[in-house]
């Protein structure tokens, strides 16, 4: 029971990884149209760093489950 828990909790893990990279690039895009570069990287950059930060959690925790 123990594992399955741990299982999915990795990924639920990937999956907001992947929702947060997706949310940053799509508000990057937005503020890309209105002319505001920088900013628009900026957010870009955050959203790929705590998205792949997390969705990395997630797979690790994947990984180390299947060592098991």
């Amino acid at each position: 029971m123990n594992g399955k828990l741990l299982w999915r909790t990795a990924k639920v893990l990937e999956g907001l990884g992947l929702i947060v990279i997706l949310a940053g690039v799509f508000l990057s895009i937005r503020l890309g149209f209105q002319d505001r570069g920088l900013e628009s990287m900026g957010l870009e950059f955050q959203g790929l760093a705590i998205g792949g930060g997390l969705f990395l959690l997630g797979w690790l925790l994947e990984r180390a489950l299947q060592k098991r």
